[in-house]
This record gives structure tokens, C-alpha cells and sequence, in this order.
């Protein structure tokens, strides 16, 4: 489980596939000067087993502090239809949240 670090908020916990999914659509939008928001309910990989983290919202922009950790290894193939769900939510006035994975 990969966690994204905002911040002094508390780790964000995101499933490694996945945070290697947010963070690409992230970083993207970031080298834009776009800022947007992050929220998470109850998304199935966010938030570690005991679901000890509450739904939440941060905004992120070019001052945001991020540090993504990863505890598996990087470089895995990204599903180009994942990114462009993720983008398009983080286009959206939602905001960017996790979806589940298009098969």
C-alpha cells in the first residue's frame, strides 16, 4: 500500500497501482499550472484495512508539498483508459477521486 503525503495532513493510503495512476494524471496537471482538488470516500483502494481515514478533500496546486512513496516497485504498464477517467474527473468541478479501474 502506497501512501500520498500532503503536507503535515496525515498519509493518504492508495493501493500502489493506483497511486501510480493518480500520480502521473497529478503530476500532469501540476506542469499545466492547474490546480484542482483530491477527495476520497470510500473508495476501495484508499484509506489502508482498518478504514481508519475519513472522507476528505485537499486542494492541490503548484505550492502543494507532495512526496509520493511506493511500497512495491515502480514501472508497471498504465491503463491509458484509467488515466483519461482520472483526468477527465480532475477536469470535472468534482475534482480528482479514485475510480475503479475500466477493465
Amino acid at each position: 500500500m502506497g501512501q500520498l503525503i500532503y503536507g503535515v495532513a496525515p498519509a493518504v493510503e492508495i493501493d500502489d497501482k493506483a497511486l501510480e495512476h493518480l500520480q502521473a494524471v497529478i503530476i500532469t496537471k501540476l506542469r499545466r499550472n492547474e490546480s484542482f482538488s483530491f477527495s476520497w470516500d470510500d473508495e476501495p483502494d484508499v484509506g489502508g484495512d482498518a478504514g481508519e481515514l475519513r472522507p476528505g478533500t485537499i486542494w492541490i496546486s503548484q505550492s502543494s508539498a507532495l512526496f509520493f512513496r511506493f511500497d512495491g516497485p515502480r514501472g508497471r504498464t498504465l491503463n491509458k483508459r484509467w488515466l483519461l477517467a482520472l483526468a477527465a474527473a480532475a477536469n470535472g468541478s468534482g475534482g480528482l477521486r479514485m475510480l475503479p479501474e475500466p477493465v
